[in-house]
């Protein structure tokens, strides 16, 4: 079984008033309601999108269901995997703005930079300490206005990728099968970003 990935969006100041080695299980009750009866998630375990459970928490922490994916994470593995083959035969300016959306996102830059190692600069537990459980992500309130920006330069320029797509991922085993899969996820991410940057939220993966 692989990993599944549960994307969260939340309100950093309100985490600052948890202590940073039970932040990531108030992200989780958050999410997940420990009150909420089995009808509810009987009901809403399917649904996509921003999903916000009733209650207060919902006013600073909301889970993204992406909807072109079965909540497993190597669907966004493939996709890293797929832009790293693809990038060398990208535009330099549509590179530079993809790179700078999708690192930490769906491809890990220099590990000594990895935020899932670091914690976020000690915001979080780090990797290292196995009394914790690691992140998939990280993207603090800081960082996801400049990956908002960047995929509004790169949105548009989507269909200059689709003969790199073709040359170097089309059919390979692990990655996208169709360029429409790549770019469908692509696009679920920017309206995460951009929802993330409009709210001053930051961005949590949990496996």
């Amino acid at each position: 079984m692989g990993l599944d990935l549960t994307l969260v969006a939340a309100d950093w100041e309100r985490l600052r008033e948890t202590p940073v080695e039970d932040r990531i299980e108030a992200l989780e009750d958050a999410i997940w309601p420990p009150d909420l009866d089995d009808t509810y998630y009987l009901t809403h375990g399917g649904d996509k999108g921003w999903i916000r459970p009733p209650g207060r928490d919902s006013e600073w922490c909301a889970e993204y269901r992406f909807f072109c994916t079965t909540g497993a994470y190597r669907w966004h593995s493939r996709a890293g995997d797929a832009w790293a083959d693809l990038r060398p035969l990208a535009d330099a300016s549509l590179r530079e703005a993809m790179d700078r959306f999708l690192n930490g996102l769906l491809r890990y830059e220099d590990p000594a930079d990895d935020p899932t190692v670091t914690g976020a600069g000690g915001f979080f537990p780090a990797a290292t300490d196995r009394r914790h459980r690691p992140t998939l992500l990280i993207c603090p309130p800081d960082a996801a206005p400049a990956k908002a920006h960047a995929w509004h330069q790169a949105a548009p320029r989507l269909e200059e990728l689709r003969g790199p797509f073709a040359a170097e991922c089309a059919g390979w085993a692990g990655r996208p099968d169709t360029f429409e899969d790549f770019t469908a996820l692509l696009r679920e991410w920017g309206e995460v970003v951009t929802e993330a940057t409009r709210r001053g939220w930051g961005l949590v993966g949990l496996p």
